[in-house]
């Protein structure tokens, strides 16, 4: 079958929405292919915050005849990419012009050594994709993310958290002031002052609670005996796909190691699964995060990996 490749349009984001949703059910609800929420969050906060766009440079579709998205290809920050297929279409063919693509139109220059380079993902163990990568002369992967999982079904953990400690949805006003700066301070804890600022202008906030699935009853929070807020786990449901999955999820600095971001992805999907949710995700880039998410019952799991090519 051959497919007709085109630069993404305006109208193509709820096109591309509802393709991520058929393909994650095609593929067993497994993550071979993003799930709608990890795409709404990059346009939401990656495009709209990050100044990872524009999207009609950073996506490209791959169409049959009869106009129907086979394959979308899209970066997840400068550089780096993810191929999206259907798996009924997918063909050496379509997934090595795919590959071409991403090294001719999604390269980046890096910001260490100012060389440019352009990163793929690929499922550990594809060997499909993997043998294309090799072709086309990407080094072996260093860096991995773990996809991990859990079934919702059956009897789910009561959230836990020290004496005086609350874990609930989060407020508005000065508690999602509060909401912003502790995210600073959790990512970047040797830069405080990306906390201060984070704080000072909220409307990347603002942007991330304009995506479809955001909800703020699964915007969990804990808050500290002091009424600060110290760990943190939004939850995104889909009630298409029955999933929930917990994107970001963090602790302050100074409330670490008491088990609240446990207690915030217990309470989130407790609060998902009254809503329909019969399987829970989270992804994680480190052994630390992902002996954590584990500790918290997501002991399934999935890898990927990035391969990186140095360009000429």
């Amino acid at each position: 079958m051959e497919f007709t490749r085109r630069a993404y349009e305006p109208r193509d984001f709820w096109r591309i929405r509802a393709f991520l949703r058929d393909t994650f059910l095609q593929n067993g609800r497994e993550e071979i292919n993003w799930q709608c929420c990890r795409w709404e969050y990059w346009v939401w906060h990656g495009v709209a915050n990050r100044d990872e766009g524009p999207l009609e440079e950073k996506v490209f579709l791959w169409e049959t005849a009869d106009g129907e998205i086979a394959a979308v290809l899209n970066s997840e920050s400068k550089g780096s990419n993810f191929l999206q297929l259907d798996p009924e279409l997918r063909t050496e063919e379509l997934e090595d012009e795919m590959v071409a693509t991403a090294v001719e139109r999604l390269w980046t220059v890096s910001k260490k050594d100012g060389k440019k380079k352009v990163a793929v993902w690929a499922h550990e163990g594809d060997g499909l994709r993997e043998g294309i990568l090799r072709r086309y002369g990407f080094d072996e992967p260093v860096f991995r993310e773990r996809q991990n999982w859990r079934s919702l079904e059956g009897e789910l953990p009561e959230p836990v958290t020290p004496a005086g400690y609350a874990v609930r949805a989060m407020g508005d006003g000065a508690e999602l002031l509060d909401r912003c700066y502790v995210s600073g301070l959790a990512f970047h804890p040797d830069d405080p002052a990306f906390a201060h600022e984070n704080r000072e202008d909220v409307t990347w906030y603002r942007n991330i609670q304009k995506a479809p699935l955001y909800r703020r009853d699964l915007d969990i929070v804990a808050v500290a005996p002091d009424g600060a807020v110290a760990s943190f786990a939004t939850i995104w449901f889909d009630d298409v796909t029955l999933t929930a999955v917990c994107e970001p999820v963090a602790t302050s600095p100074r409330h670490q190691r008491k088990g609240l971001a446990t207690a915030c992805i217990h309470e989130g999907m407790k609060r998902a699964k009254a809503m329909g949710a019969t399987k829970g995700f989270v992804g994680s880039g480190s052994e630390p995060a992902s002996a954590t998410y584990e500790k918290a019952g997501f002991t399934e799991r999935i890898t990927m990996a990035q391969w990186i090519k140095e360009l000429d």
